[in-house]
């Protein structure tokens, strides 16, 4: 009996042993599907001139074999290449946001960009909680690798000047953004809008701390195990020299003020800091046009030099 259970005792810590040293090996490929030699497959959906902006639905392939559904407006009138700002939505967003933000940017000279994220829009994926899990683990990766991809598609795009690419992310695309600015310096400057780092920081927002209530700690030593690669202040400091905009809200019950100050401490210089007397920027919507404004007006003195 006792050899037996000897056995059983080796074979449970061997089978441990083989899980851990399979989840370090998927950790450090956590980001490796993104490879610029890709073919781009685009097809272009949907073509609309509208009195505000050019918009076109088009397809591309993101990291991987994933298609990726996106949207590109444009100033109604221009000449010559613009730059071009990528916008990354929030958790529960999709790329038809972009319609509602689009228009001051375009009058300003800018494209915009964005698609729809993996588990959400046209990307949205079915089925039960190991799924779906699965599907979460990912998604910070799928976001970060389709953002270079995008880049990769603009920087090809005739009316597109490359060296003026810039990212906004919003909230779950602020936390993301910061990742993808920090891999590819092609993107010049990013405002990262309501976002934060630290996966233990970003659970105790009261909003999400409420809901898991005593399995709070649970969760944590769950998120550590599980997303470690993906928590953005592991890379955020990469983004230096580039200039980085943070906005923040002081009172934000989804992304807790102590995760922001994580993630802007994190960072390297430049940066410039904005704290908002707000809760979370899809929250309060009387700060939005603030937050988008004063964002906007970063961005033209960012590209100023090469206008």
């Amino acid at each position: 009996m006792r050899k037996a259970l000897k056995i059983t005792g080796i074979v449970i810590i061997s089978l441990i042993m083989l899980l851990l040293l399979l989840k370090l090996a998927a950790d450090l490929r956590y980001f490796g599907d993104y490879d610029p030699k890709l073919p781009f497959r685009e097809r272009v959906a949907e073509f609309e001139e509208r009195p505000e902006y050019r918009r076109i639905k088009l397809y591309f392939q993101g990291a991987g074999s994933d298609q990726v559904p996106a949207i590109l407006t444009f100033p109604p009138k221009f000449q010559g290449k613009v730059p071009c700002i990528i916008f990354l939505h929030g958790i529960g967003q999709k790329k038809e946001f972009l319609d509602q933000i689009t228009t001051p940017f375009n009058q300003h000279g800018f494209a915009m960009a964005t698609f729809d994220q993996y588990m959400q829009g046209e990307r949205k994926v079915e089925g039960g909680v190991l799924k779906q899990a699965m599907a979460f683990r990912q998604r910070p990766a799928k976001t970060v690798n389709d953002t270079r991809r995008l880049i990769d598609y603009l920087s090809t795009h005739p009316d597109v000047d490359a060296d003026r690419i810039y990212v906004v992310g919003a909230s779950y695309g602020a936390i993301t953004g910061s990742t993808a600015a920090a891999f590819d310096e092609r993107i010049r400057a990013i405002v990262l809008v309501y976002g934060g780092g630290n996966l233990n920081r970003l659970l105790e927002a009261p909003i999400i701390a409420n809901e898991l209530g005593r399995w709070l700690p649970v969760a944590k030593l769950f998120a550590q195990f599980y997303l470690w690669p993906a928590d953005p202040i592991r890379y955020v400091d990469r983004i230096a020299p580039r200039p980085v905009l943070f906005q923040n809200g002081r009172h934000d019950a989804l992304v807790a003020p102590a995760a922001a100050e994580a993630l802007q401490n994190a960072a390297g210089e430049p940066k410039k800091i904005t704290w908002y007397n707000s809760d979370h920027i899809g929250l309060d919507e009387d700060v939005v046009r603030q937050v988008l404004d004063e964002a906007l007006r970063w961005l033209l003195e960012q590209d100023q030099p090469r206008r």
